[in-house]
């Protein structure tokens, strides 16, 4: 077992002050700017900006340029390296705590019975970021979630490097979607709306009053370099990005109850 002068676990220096906790929960939550953070814990930018630096320097948090903004800055929790610091904690605390808690744990397993959702993810052009996101959603949860994707300014066509990067590592097909526009989409209720893409954050519509919004800044894939080579890495790259995150979601749809019969 630990000594009494054993140092204090990174985990647990940088997650017990109050500030850095509040901090962590709500970006467990989604991605957000330094000034969504001052609303939401209620403390000014240089304390929320110094915290923010240390859950960085920690590897807890990481922090990607806005596309919409080139200015500002989105914030995201690392859940895995929250996992993995989580495990070093426990098994500071007791070795048997160990074998529980190795690593990365793995999601739970889906429920029996999903709840009866609806989830929309956006981007902009409806062509790679969304739909793949829509897809794995969709196979992750056995199509017992209902999933559509939709853009602010869809694309012809979906990219295909999607198509492929989706085919060849999840076995999965969409080479018959096509990009839909957000306006078609008016007037249905979602139980929770994702944007992926900081541009279509600032016009994405309102879908329901109860839609839970969440945010995953996503950099667009296919602005990645010019060659066809770099485009498939980069959306290879970003598809294993959204699976993880799409993993990550899938207790939290697991213990949504139901918001309409």
């Amino acid at each position: 077992m630990a000594s009494s002068e054993q140092a204090l676990p990174a985990f647990v220096r940088l997650a017990a002050h109050t500030l850095r906790w509040r901090l962590l929960t709500e970006l467990a939550v989604g991605d957000l700017r330094v000034r969504e953070l001052m609303t939401l814990v209620g403390a000014p930018q240089n304390l929320v900006s110094y915290h923010l630096r240390l859950l960085r320097d920690g590897g807890l948090v990481t922090a990607t340029r806005s596309s919409h903004d080139g200015r500002d800055s989105y914030y995201r929790l690392n859940l895995d390296r929250c996992a993995q610091a989580l495990a070093g904690a426990g098994a500071a605390l007791h070795p048997a705590l160990h074998p529980a808690l190795r690593g990365v744990p793995e999601p739970p397993e889906p429920p029996a019975r999903w709840p009866r959702l609806s989830v929309l993810f956006t981007c902009t052009g409806n062509s790679a970021r969304s739909p793949v996101a829509e897809a794995l959603l969709r196979h992750r949860t056995a199509g017992h979630v209902t999933v559509t994707s939709a853009g602010s300014r869809p694309a012809a066509r979906v990219n295909p490097h999607a198509v492929r990067v989706l085919r060849e590592r999840y076995g999965i097909d969409i080479a018959d979607q096509r990009p839909r526009h957000l306006d078609t989409l008016r007037g249905r209720r979602f139980d929770f709306v994702i944007t992926l893409c900081d541009k279509v954050r600032e016009v994405c519509p309102e879908f329901g009053d109860h839609a839970r919004r969440i945010h995953w800044s996503t950099p667009d894939p296919a602005a990645a370099g010019r060659s066809e080579q770099d485009v498939h890495a980069a959306l290879g790259r970003a598809a294993a990005d959204i699976d993880t995150r799409v993993r990550h979601l899938l207790p939290v749809l697991a213990q949504t109850p139901e918001a309409h019969s």
